[in-house]
């Protein structure tokens, strides 16, 4: 079985997201899709990269801070 592209399961869950609102109209998707998205991300790279912030910021071509900021805000760090 061909293994699905990050867009593909966006995509996907997206479609079955607006399905399951069943006729109700989405509010703020942007803003859910980005923070259901960016903690994962988050999650992962900073696991790979042995929770280095340094390292993880320029793996995600973000400023320490930033990266630091979005940790905070996702509650992946104190």
């Amino acid at each position: 079985m061909k293994p699905m592209h990050i867009a593909e399961c966006v995509r996907s869950n997206l479609e079955g997201y607006l399905c399951d609102l069943g006729g109700s109209e989405p509010d703020s998707m942007y803003d859910m899709l980005i923070s259901v998205v960016e903690k994962p991300l988050l999650e992962v790279v900073m696991q790979h990269a042995d929770h280095n912030q340094s390292k993880a910021a320029q793996w995600l071509g973000l400023n320490r801070n930033t990266l630091r900021k979005k940790l905070l805000e996702h509650k992946l760090i104190d």
